[in-house]
């Protein structure tokens, strides 16, 4: 197959070195044409996948209009909040849209609802997981969850992206997949707090727990199909790999703060997106909206953007009102 790739960053990039080793031609858009240029020239993104040699047949461009003419199967690897800029700057409507990024955009919606509302007849895929660039791109074994409303399709891609590195799970339930990848961020976030605080193993392990759970509750408020998802690949295995890895933005994000930096700071030191930063905020005004209590997400926003200190934060969540451990038709 062909595909026409939205992105270069590091997650783009390398799922075009892997389209390409699974024996299918790869256009890789880059925002900038120097980019573009030496991964077509030198055969590598050192911005952002350093010391990873790229395959001679890997072909990029910074023109978005050559991938119209290149592909009728996109891929989605931009940052939320450009996402749908860049969709308009898309004439030609894809047939296939297979969607790598991860959040909710400043209008409240998931890629799902912002491709909808551009194509609206294109068939829509998601895929998601413990997924880190770097480890996919030196062939170190990962599985991942691909979903879509129309099986057919998410059993072929199913097929044609897996591979004896990269192992590929089906599924149905497309917004319970896109919610376990957008809130995990901001979870990811309040674990590296954690982290830059002095490596609290018992609260960090309280954390991720009751961080999936918080993610459950949000999803199924939502009316995402089904709580197995949550403690699926995309769900507990991304929120555990997120919450933990040393390639994980967010959770550096977190550090960071937990040390005492500013997040203005620590967002202009950074090249690439922690997606969490802008998550939390819509993520709210949707839990608002569900009269649902998201307190490990309220936090994070209060430390990050009303200068809570973290200690007081932790404080604020030991001394909630005590609760049921699965009590998921309750609300708080």
């Amino acid at each position: 197959m062909r595909f026409s790739i939205l992105g270069a960053g590091s997650w783009g990039t390398t799922f075009a070195k892997l389209l390409v080793e699974n024996g299918h031609e790869v256009l890789l858009w880059a925002r900038r044409e120097e980019l573009a240029r030496r991964i077509n020239t030198d055969h590598m993104n050192t911005e952002y996948l350093p010391d990873t040699n790229l395959p001679e047949t890997l072909r990029a461009t910074s023109k978005i209009s050559d991938l119209e003419n290149f592909s009728e199967n996109f891929v989605i690897a931009v940052p939320m909040k450009y996402l749908h800029e860049t969709l308009c700057k898309i004439s030609r409507p894809p047939q296939i849209v297979l969607n790598l990024s991860k959040g909710i955009d400043s209008l409240l919606k998931t890629a799902s609802a912002i491709v909808a509302s551009r194509w609206p007849d294109a068939s829509y895929l998601v895929l998601s997981g413990p997924c880190h660039a770097p480890e996919v791109a030196n062939r170190l074994p990962t599985s991942v969850v691909i979903a879509s409303e129309n099986r057919s399709l998410a059993n072929h891609l199913q097929s044609i992206l897996s591979n004896e590195y990269f192992r590929v799970y089906t599924s149905e339930d497309v917004l319970g997949v896109e919610i376990c990848g957008a809130v995990k961020n901001v979870i990811a976030i309040a674990a590296g707090i954690l982290d830059g605080l002095g490596h609290w193993h018992n609260a960090k392990a309280s954390l991720i727990t009751r961080g999936l759970h918080e993610i459950t509750r949000f999803g199924l408020a939502l009316g995402c199909k089904s709580p197995l998802t949550f403690m699926g690949l995309a769900g507990m295995g991304d929120l555990i790999v997120t919450c933990t890895s040393i390639y994980s933005r967010n959770r550096y994000v977190g550090e960071m703060v937990g040390k005492g930096m500013n997040l203005q700071q620590v967002l202009s030191e950074m090249k690439m997106v922690a997606e969490g930063v802008h998550t939390v905020k819509p993520l709210l005004e949707l839990a608002n909206r569900l009269k649902l209590d998201m307190p490990i997400s309220e936090k994070v926003y209060e430390v990050l953007f009303l200068n809570k200190r973290p200690y007081d934060a932790i404080n604020e969540l030991m001394k909630r009102p005590l609760k049921i451990e699965n009590e998921f038709g309750q609300i708080g």
